[in-house]
């Protein structure tokens, strides 16, 4: 992986090398949390995007403190490298990696290629829950230089900075608002940021789920105009799959200033008097 700008990728051969290694902790975030429960690396400790990671009243993801208990109860300290995979190619891991980098913790990487790249390559896999002794985690204030929020996006319109649209073509037109089976994410408006470029976050990564080169990934954006200056803001529609985007722009292609705004479209297409595209 010495071509990316950062070393924060490990292929399957070396988390299988890794498997009785202490000081690593390996987590798998799903989309879809009961695969986990199917099979699962080894050793590799579950989490529940909706349950375990997000504010189960209002829609926010865990303060610090909260943070902090819910990775020391699973045994994972401040100490433990995190190696994270999951399903949908990464989706929901790459938002763990963007949300820990968010809360200060810098000892993570993440597999390249998601959970169906392991199984399929005949690696094991296990059904057993691990048990590890529950420790302490201490999440740092939250680092704002990676976090967009809706009053900045707004202004952005106006001051130059980069907006990356890395939701589907049919989302980013305003044909699609609401994807089937996820009519709870959807908004009252359906179209884009106005000046943002559509980049959809599948076209970083090939058939396998694994990551394209540096090469291809800067022709990609750069064709987009999306490198050619900062800052950068990612969005989608609930946050994850823009996570994914900015670790192949801030992590990969090593993008100084660049952030994911959270809220994406399901708080944009709801709000009140912003300004809404449609169209290609």
């Amino acid at each position: 992986m010495a071509d990316y700008a950062k070393d924060v990728l490990v292929e399957t051969d070396w988390v299988a090398e890794h498997l009785e290694d202490d000081s690593i902790r390996i987590v798998e975030v799903d989309e879809n949390p009961a695969l986990y429960a199917e099979a699962h690396i080894p050793g590799a400790i579950g989490f529940d995007w909706k349950k375990d990671l997000q504010d189960q009243v209002k829609r926010d993801f865990l303060g610090p403190e909260d943070f902090g208990r819910v990775f020391g109860e699973r045994g994972i300290t401040n100490d433990h490298t995190i190696v994270l995979y999951g399903d949908r190619n990464n989706w929901f891991a790459a938002y763990t990696y963007w949300y820990l980098k968010y809360y200060g913790h810098d000892k993570v990487l993440l597999m390249n290629g998601p959970r169906e790249k392991w199984i399929s390559e005949g690696k094991p896999t296990s059904s057993e829950v691990p048990s590890y002794e529950p420790a302490t985690f201490t999440a740092k204030p939250g680092d704002d230089a990676i976090r967009a929020k809706r009053d900045e996006v707004l202004a952005s319109l106006d001051n130059g900075k980069k907006l990356v649209d890395v939701r589907s073509p049919q989302e980013f037109s305003g044909e699609l608002i609401a994807m089937a089976g996820y009519e709870q994410e959807g908004a009252q408006r359906g179209g884009h940021i106005p000046g943002a470029a559509s980049v959809p976050w599948a076209q970083a990564v090939r058939e396998d789920g694994t990551f394209k080169s540096k090469e291809e990934l800067e022709e990609l954006y750069s064709g987009k105009g999306v490198l050619s200056g900062d800052p950068i803001i990612a969005y989608c529609r609930i946050g994850e799959r823009s996570a994914h985007t900015w670790f192949v722009l801030h992590e990969l292609l090593g993008k100084d200033d660049v952030k994911k705004y959270d809220g994406s479209w399901t708080e944009w297409g709801n709000l009140v008097n912003v300004p809404v595209e449609k169209g290609a």
